[in-house]
C-alpha cells in the first residue's frame, strides 16, 4: 500500500501513485522493517530535482522495480527540504562511502536506521542488479553489512561532531578568507571554480561587506564582474527574471533550470547591495526584477513563498525557456527576431540541446541609448507573452520557514534601498513603484504567515502547504533565517512586534539548540532522535543553521542593546573561525556577519516624523557601514527599543549613531551623518 496520498509535499505526492508500497518518515516504518525482518531502503530528493525525475520515470514507476522493493524492503521517502535533518545524516553518510553526495539519494539502511550502503542515481539495470544484491548480502551476510552500517554510523559521528578548536574571527582572518577567495577566482568568466557553477551568492555578500571594511577593490571587483556575468548568462532568466540553481558549463551558458526560493532570496540581496554601495544600472534592474520574480511566481497570496520552480517541463529541461532563431522571427517577426537573436546569443548552431539556445545578454544595455532600450523592453514583453503559451514548469508549492526568512530579509532590504533611490524622473519609475508594492505585499503576508500557521506553542514547525502546517519541526536554520527576517521587517516597518518575536525564536533556540564550545547543533534536544545529531557549521546552497542563528543574534543585539546575544553570536562565530580560514567558500555567511561584528555593527537610529521621507533617513539606509541596523520613527516609539529617550534636536530630525553600544552625539545634517559612518564610497 502507497501511504503518500496524504502527504502534505509536493515530491512525495508526485511518488503517491508508483507501485512501491511508499512509507513517509516514521517510527512505524521502522516498526514494520523490523517485523518483517528485512532492511530499509530510504529514497531522498526534492519536487524539482530533474534526476529524481528519471529515477522515478525509470525505477520507481515499474511495476518490476515496485514488486522487488515491495517483497525485499520497506520503502521510505523523504523530501530533503521537509526533513532537512535526515538529509543531512543520510548524506554525511553517502558522502564518507562514495566521496560524492547529491539527489536522488538512495540509502540503504538496517530497521534501526543505520545505513549499511548509499548511493545518488542509479540506472534501473543498475538499481535492478543492486536492489537484488543487497536482497542476498542481507539474508546471507547480515553479519559483514551491520558491522559495514557501524562503521559507517561511526564517521558519521566524526563529521558531525562538536567541541573542535575555536579562534577569534577577527580582521586578519577575515582578510586571509577575501585574499583565498581572490586566488580561487575565475578571472575570464566570474565566480569561483569549474563546471557546474552555482551561484556564489554568500562569499559575493561577504566580498561586499569586505570593501566597505576595507576598500578593497580587488573584493569589490570580484563582485561586480561575476554579478554581471551572471545577469548576462544563460542561468538568468532574460524574460521574466530569476536564476536557475546552476550553470553546467564554466561560463553560466546553460542552466539545471530549476529555480529555488533560497538562491533568488540571496541573489536578490546581493544585486540590492551591489546597487546601492556602487549605483549599478544593471545591479538594479536585476534586484527589481528578482523582487518581482519572487513576488509574482513564488509568492503563495495569503501564504509565504514557494520553494521552487521545477527544472523539467512534460518530462524535458528546458523546454519552457530554450529557442531557436525561426522561433524568435515567428514570435517576433523578421526583423526584431534577428535583432533578438543577436542580442540573446541564439544561434542556428544553438548552445543547448537540438539546435536551442538559451537566452544570454550578448553586450550591455542598462547604459544604451534610450530607443535601445526600448526596443529591448518591448522585445522582451513579446517573448514573454509567446512564451507563457508553453507548457510551463510545476512549482514545488510548500512553504520552508528558513527559505522564507531569507526571502523577507532580501524584500525588506530592496524596499529601504528602492526608498533611497526613488526618483519620479526615472524612465521605469512606474514599474520600479509597482515592483515594490507588489513585493512589499507579498514580504508582510509571507510574515504573517511564519508567524500565525509555523508558530505553534512557541516552536517554529518546517513547512507548511496551503495554509496547513507540516509536522516536521523546525531546525536551527529555521530559527535563524526567520528570526533575521523579524528584525529585517522591525527595521523597515518601526513595528514592535517582529522585533518580540525574533527574541522569542532566539531564547528558543538558544535553550534547545546549544552545544558545548560555544557551538550549535541544527536539532533541537527534544527533536527525533537519529542515528546521530546533526551539527554542520558550513554554508552551502544554503547558510548552514549556526550562521543563519548568529547573523540573527547580531541583529537582535544591535537593535535591543542586550549584549548576551552578541556573546553567544561571537562564541559561535569563534567555532567556525578554523573553517573560514581553511575553506572561505564553504563559510560564506558566516564571514559576512563576522564583517558586521568587526564593523560595530552600527546601530543607527533617527528620530523623525517622517520616517519614510526624511533625508537623513536616507543618507543613513544608503551609507549604512557592514551589517548595520537602521530605524526610523517618532522618539520613544513603542517597541522600538533604538528609538528610546532619543528626542528631536532643536525641534529638528536627529541621528543617533552607535557602535559596539559605544554612542556619539546626535547629528542633524546629512553631511555630518555621513561624516559620521565614516563611507567608503
Amino acid at each position: 500500500m502507497n501511504r503518500l496520498a496524504e502527504a502534505t509535499s509536493p515530491y512525495l505526492l508526485q511518488h503517491a501513485d508508483n507501485p512501491v508500497d511508499w512509507w513517509q518518515w516514521s517510527d512505524e516504518a521502522f516498526a514494520e522493517a523490523k517485523r518483517r525482518d528485512v532492511p530499509v531502503l530510504i529514497s531522498v530528493g526534492y519536487a524539482a530535482c530533474h534526476w529524481c525525475h528519471v529515477m522515478a520515470h525509470e525505477s520507481f514507476e515499474n511495476e518490476q522495480v515496485g514488486a522487488l522493493l515491495n517483497d525485499n524492503f520497506v520503502s521510505i521517502k523523504v523530501d530533503r527540504e521537509e526533513r532537512p535533518d535526515v538529509d543531512a545524516i543520510y548524506m554525511t553518510a553517502t558522502q564518507a562511502m562514495t566521496g560524492q553526495g547529491g539527489w536522488p539519494m538512495t540509502v540503504f539502511a538496517t530497521p534501526d536506521g543505520t545505513p549499511f550502503f548509499c548511493g545518488t542515481y542509479f540506472p534501473k539495470v543498475n538499481f535492478v542488479q543492486l536492489l537484488q544484491s543487497v536482497t542476498t548480502a542481507w539474508r546471507e551476510q547480515r553479519e559483514a553489512v551491520v558491522r559495514q552500517g557501524a562503521a559507517v554510523v561511526e564517521a558519521i559521528g566524526g563529521a558531525q561532531a562538536v567541541g573542535g578548536p575555536t579562534a577569534p574571527l577577527d580582521a586578519p582572518l577575515l582578510d586571509a578568507a577575501a585574499g583565498q577567495l581572490a586566488k580561487e577566482y575565475d578571472a575570464t568568466n566570474g565566480g569561483f571554480g569549474g563546471a557546474p557553477k552555482f551561484p556564489p551568492h554568500m562569499n559575493l555578500l561577504f566580498l561586499l561587506r569586505h570593501y566597505q571594511r576595507t576598500g578593497d577593490p580587488q573584493s569589490l571587483e570580484i563582485t561586480r564582474h561575476t554579478a554581471e556575468a551572471m545577469a548576462r548568462g544563460g542561468i538568468y532568466d532574460q524574460l521574466a527574471g530569476g536564476f536557475a540553481r546552476y550553470s553546467v558549463d564554466a561560463h553560466w551558458t546553460v542552466p539545471h533550470f530549476e529555480k529555488m526560493l533560497y538562491d533568488n532570496a540571496l541573489l536578490l540581496r546581493l544585486y540590492t547591495q551591489l546597487w546601492r554601495l556602487t549605483g549599478d544600472p544593471l545591479a538594479r534592474r536585476v534586484a527589481r526584477d528578482t523582487a518581482r520574480f519572487l513576488a509574482d511566481e513564488l509568492h503563495r497570496p495569503g501564504e509565504g513563498f514557494a520553494s521552487a520552480l521545477d527544472a523539467d517541463t512534460d518530462g524535458v529541461e528546458g523546454l519552457t525557456y530554450a529557442w531557436t532563431p525561426a522561433q524568435l522571427v515567428e514570435a517576433l517577426g523578421e526583423e526584431d527576431g534577428r535583432w533578438a537573436a543577436d542580442l540573446f546569443t541564439v544561434t542556428d548552431e544553438g548552445t543547448f540541446e537540438d539546435g536551442m539556445s538559451v537566452l544570454r545578454l550578448a553586450r550591455d544595455v542598462d547604459d544604451a541609448a534610450p530607443e535601445v532600450r526600448a526596443r529591448w523592453q518591448q522585445v522582451v514583453g513579446r517573448l514573454l507573452a509567446a512564451r507563457d503559451t508553453r507548457p510551463q514548469p510545476a512549482r514545488d508549492d510548500k512553504v520552508v520557514a528558513a527559505w522564507n526568512g531569507l526571502a523577507i530579509t532580501a524584500i525588506a532590504e530592496f524596499q529601504q534601498v528602492a526608498a533611497v533611490y526613488a526618483s519620479p524622473q526615472d524612465e521605469d519609475a512606474n514599474l520600479m513603484d509597482g515592483v515594490t508594492i507588489v513585493a512589499d505585499g507579498a514580504m508582510r503576508q509571507a510574515a504573517e504567515h511564519l508567524a500565525t500557521v509555523h508558530l505553534v506553542d512557541g516552536r517554529l514547525r518546517r513547512v507548511s502547504r496551503d495554509g496547513t502546517v507540516g509536522e516536521p519541526a523546525g531546525v536551527l536554520e529555521d530559527y535563524g533565517s526567520v528570526a533575521e527576517a523579524f528584525c529585517a521587517l522591525h527595521q523597515l516597518t518601526g513595528e514592535g512586534r517582529w522585533l518580540t518575536l525574533a527574541g522569542e525564536l532566539l531564547d528558543t533556540a538558544l535553550a534547545r539548540f546549544a552545544a558545548p564550545g560555544g557551538a550549535f547543533y541544527d536539532t533541537a534536544d527534544d527533536a527525533e532522535r537519529l542515528v546521530a545529531r546533526p551539527a554542520d557549521p558550513t554554508d552551502n546552497a544554503t547558510p548552514s543553521g549556526r550562521s543563519a542563528l548568529i547573523a540573527g543574534l547580531v541583529a537582535y543585539s544591535a537593535l535591543t542593546g542586550e549584549t548576551r546575544y552578541r556573546e553567544a553570536a561571537e562564541a559561535a562565530l569563534a567555532t567556525v573561525a578554523p573553517i573560514v580560514g581553511r575553506h572561505p567558500r564553504f563559510t560564506g555567511y558566516a564571514a559576512m556577519t563576522g564583517e558586521a561584528l568587526l564593523s560595530g555593527p552600527y546601530e543607527i537610529a533617527v528620530v523623525t516624523d517622517d520616517p519614510t521621507g526624511d533625508p537623513l533617513v536616507a543618507a543613513a539606509r544608503r551609507y549604512a557601514p557592514p551589517g548595520a541596523v537602521v530605524v526610523a520613527g517618532r522618539s520613544d516609539q513603542p517597541g522600538v527599543p533604538l528609538l528610546a529617550d532619543r528626542p528631536l534636536v532643536d525641534g529638528r530630525s536627529a541621528a543617533y549613531v552607535c557602535r559596539g553600544f559605544v554612542c556619539q552625539r546626535p547629528v542633524t545634517s546629512v553631511e555630518g551623518l555621513v561624516a559620521e559612518l565614516g563611507s567608503t564610497r
